[in-house]
């Protein structure tokens, strides 16, 4: 099983050089709160605190809210981290749990999806000025030109600076695991990938899952 990823000339024109990755997970068991993952999360915890991995992370987490605000958007990252640092990382289920654990731990935005519900191939892209797409809970997102997007063949599935669909949203069914990393202007593609293995690993170890390994396109050089 692979995924189908092109970039378009619009985007490689408006973003020279700014990387994304994504790993895809299969076969993978759902669990709310799988056995020994806590502990897991403890020690990933401990080793984020760490001084100079927590300077890091800050940095780039400003990184992105400066890119947010460009587009006039609140970026997510500054809030979960305070609330990461303060109380530790949240428990949802296994899928969710593990795209907090990239974000926070690499200091970057990941979306955990549903890779069976994509409709065929997909594409990044940069949005034209007014388009729309349905986020999670059916709210309407109408773009700027130059927002960075996703597509499937048929949609627009997710909006960097907005959110992602309801229609990949994962579920208590989900057993192919697609996660993917914006990157922006400033952050390297390498810490797309330490994220994304952090997911991936997660997946593997507690959801029984395969990962078919991390891929970054559009790095410089």
């Amino acid at each position: 099983m692979n995924v189908n990823l092109n970039l378009s000339p619009q985007y490689l024109e408006c973003y020279p050089g700014t990387a994304f990755g994504l790993v895809l997970v299969t076969g993978v068991k759902p669990a709310l709160n799988p056995s020994g993952f806590d502990q897991y999360k403890r020690q990933l915890l401990r080793r984020m605190r760490k001084k100079d991995r927590l300077a890091g992370i800050q940095e780039r987490v400003s990184v992105y809210d400066r890119f947010f605000s460009g587009f006039g958007q609140t970026c997510p990252l500054p809030k979960h981290l305070k609330r990461t640092l303060d109380s530790g990382f949240p428990r949802y289920n296994l899928l969710v749990d593990a795209h907090f654990l990239a974000e926070m731990c690499a200091g970057i935005l990941v979306a955990v999806t549903d890779f069976d519900r994509f409709e065929g191939g997909l594409t990044l892209d940069v949005a034209q000025a007014g388009e729309t797409c349905l986020g999670m809970g059916r709210r309407v997102f109408t773009m700027k030109a130059g927002e960075i997007v996703l597509r499937d063949e048929k949609e627009i599935t997710c909006v960097l600076c907005q959110g992602a669909d309801e229609k990949t949203r994962v579920s208590d069914d989900t057993s192919q695991v697609l996660f993917y990393a914006f990157g922006v202007p400033g952050v390297a593609g390498r810490y797309l990938e330490e994220g994304l293995t952090i997911a991936a690993e997660a997946l593997v170890e507690f959801g029984q899952g395969t990962s078919q390994g991390v891929r970054v396109y559009n790095e410089p050089g």
